[in-house]
């Protein structure tokens, strides 16, 4: 045994020290972990990454307080980050691309592609690695840490990022309560420590809804523990409140950008990389999709050489919002909800008539060229909820007119489906509704395929599916035809995003008779229902604040069985009875609409099979 680890540790010094050697600035690598995954053929590789970036590089320069931040010796920032590579031990297996993906609060993401599930974050077996989708192609996976307020526990990565020393200030975090309980945790201040959680700085306020008129609330009513705030009469489920309080020396959480940039440029460029690649794609989900949207537009596809670093960059589920991440006191965990869709919305250049400034997400005083190819990828919650706005990727920043989307771009709207798909079948938790459980993880499948063809062999991916202002399938919020059934509020009364106080355009999916949305990739569950699909539920009364949104959650309000149950419950939708003469006409219904989307490109004839099983279990369930 003693043996054993000496050699190991002889290993990690003479990896790092290697590793150290490559022309990057990403400039060695500690590995503490190197280890086989089941019988996959792959390996993982973990460890501790080190960087040295150049703060007066105008490339680096765009990072906010990286001035602030000590240097060493040769006047570079320097800082860490964790590090977990999965890639093929036979590099004949290798398709020659690194999938750079972006953790979302330190978790890993990318084999959600595989149906890993939560074993993902850290696979030791085969069956870690789900049905081996990505291996399967030969893929491999780099994950790079990059948020500072992460906290290292189950197997969840961050980045030890630099001070801005002498910075001092106010910062404020929003929750919104689901029960009485006297202590709150504020998730978004989790990075920060109060100078005096005493002090004057520190305060507390409540107010009706996310843009209510605050109320501060006295001193001696609470107090604050860490990032707890504590109020022993209890909160007011669904109120809004916000915590502040002063801190000193932040962390530069801008350098994150750099991390993700330099690992990315390591893997494609360092010959003595401990892993390589030719093409590298970046894939975000929600928190790290909004990273990707700031990370473009701030410049970062280049790196410190002038180098291009991603091929292909795909943000998922983002809307047209941004990450709070590369500003001083940022709080990238922070849902920002209802303020995280700010100008430039788009890729192209045009007019913001709110701010008067003229730019676009690749083309802006901050990029300098080496554009991606781009995917988009949205839910019916970021077109309706939470203020993300995702219509305004396709069309002009008044929400008026259609966008012709340049050739390097594809946007696809995942129709009727909820942030992430809730399990089946849905149930009941802090929404009004039941949740929503339309898998998009089919359509992101083929997409997956499309995207490495389009970058590797020039094959064009299938066209864009988007809703439209002009065929009136995209029609402003209070346009939308939804049907009134009981029991079921209005999303006409859904809150707009705002930024700098002014409301931002809503332009929203628009539905058929069901209650169902017309545009985007239809998959069987929508075109072929037992429910009608929403990407948008309202609170309960158990956690108050009825007229919100449960943050990213759709609904699932089940089609009436029979007319009769149908006309008993004055609801407007055709009823099953009324739609399929049979389980065999639903079933058949279902495997045309899969068979079209094969043939178009939307859909993977190896996930057939699942799909209509999945229609026979929705069938089932509907018919008791």
């Amino acid at each position: 045994m003693m043996k054993n680890a000496a050699v190991a540790a002889c290993a990690v010094i003479l990896v790092a020290a290697f590793a150290r050697g490559a022309r990057a600035e990403l400039t060695g690598v500690d590995v503490a972990t190197r280890a086989d995954v089941g019988t996959s053929g792959y390996e993982k590789i973990v460890g501790i990454a080190h960087f040295q970036v150049d703060p007066k590089d105008p490339r680096n320069a765009v990072v906010v307080d990286l001035d602030k931040a000590p240097i060493n010796a040769k006047g570079r920032v320097e800082f860490t980050a964790d590090i977990y590579i999965l890639k093929p031990k036979n590099a004949g297996a290798s398709n020659d691309v690194a999938l750079v993906d972006v953790l979302n609060r330190g978790n890993k993401i990318a084999l959600n592609f595989n149906r890993a599930g939560r074993a993902g974050n850290d696979p030791k077996t085969d069956a870690d690695l789900g049905d081996g989708f990505l291996m399967q192609q030969g893929y491999t996976i780099v994950w790079i840490g990059w948020e500072f307020d992460v906290r290292r526990q189950n197997n969840a990565m961050g980045i030890a990022a630099p001070i801005a020393k002498g910075v001092s200030g106010i910062v404020h975090g929003d929750f919104i309560p689901n029960n009485r309980n006297p202590e709150q945790n504020v998730g978004d201040l989790a990075g920060y420590t109060a100078v005096d959680p005493t002090g004057p700085d520190s305060s507390l306020t409540v107010r009706d809804g996310i843009f209510g008129a605050p109320q501060a609330i006295a001193r001696d009513k609470w107090s604050l523990r860490g990032n707890t705030v504590v109020m022993p009469s209890g909160f007011e489920p669904g109120k809004t409140y916000q915590l502040s309080y002063r801190v000193s020396d932040p962390p530069v959480a801008g350098v994150g950008m750099l991390a993700f940039r330099d690992a990315a440029a390591w893997v494609r460029h360092a010959p003595d990389a401990l892993a390589t690649a030719r093409y590298t794609y970046a894939f975000g989900e929600s928190q790290s999709g909004r990273f990707l949207r700031e990370f473009l537009y701030d410049g970062c596809n280049t790196d410190e050489k002038g180098r291009p670093v991603f091929d292909l960059v795909w943000a998922h589920i983002a809307g047209a919002g941004k990450i709070s991440l590369n500003e001083r006191f940022a709080e990238p965990t922070s849902l920002t909800m209802f303020t995280s869709a700010n100008f430039p919305f788009a890729n192209d250049a045009m007019r913001d008539p709110i701010s008067g400034r003229t730019e676009g997400l690749l083309n802006n005083p901050h990029t300098h060229g080496n554009e991606p190819k781009t995917f988009y990828t949205n839910t019916a919650v970021e077109y309706w909820g939470g203020g993300r706005s995702a219509a305004l990727l396709h069309t002009t920043p008044d929400g008026r007119s259609d966008l012709k989307l340049p050739a390097n771009e594809r946007i696809y709207f995942l129709t009727g489906s909820q942030h992430s798909p809730a399990a089946f079948p849905p149930t009941k938790t802090t929404g009004q509704q039941l949740t929503n459980p339309v898998n998009y993880w089919w359509p992101m499948r083929a997409l997956m395929v499309a995207a490495d063809n389009w970058v590797r062999k020039g094959i064009e991916p299938p066209a864009s599916q988007v809703p439209r202002i002009a065929d009136r399938t995209l029609v402003p919020e209070d346009q939308v035809a939804f049907p009134e059934i009981r029991g079921v509020q209005s999303p006409k009364i859904i809150e707009h995003g705002r930024t700098n106080g002014t409301p931002i355009p809503l332009p929203v999916p628009q539905v058929g008779p069901d209650g169902n949305e017309l545009a985007g990739i239809r998959t069987p569950e929508v075109a072929v229902p037992v429910a009608t699909y929403t990407g948008w539920n309202f609170r309960n009364e158990s956690v108050g604040g009825t007229n919100q949104l449960v943050t990213l959650m759709g609904s699932t309000i089940p089609l009436p069985k029979t007319k009769a149950a149908k006309i008993a419950a004055k609801d407007p939708r055709p009823s099953l009875e009324e739609r399929y003469a049979s389980h065999e006409a639903y079933i058949d219904a279902t495997a045309k609409v899969a068979d079209a989307l094969i043939k178009a490109g939307y859909v993977l004839a190896r996930d057939r099979s699942e799909i209509m099983k999945r229609a026979e279990d929705e069938w089932a369930a509907a018919a008791k």
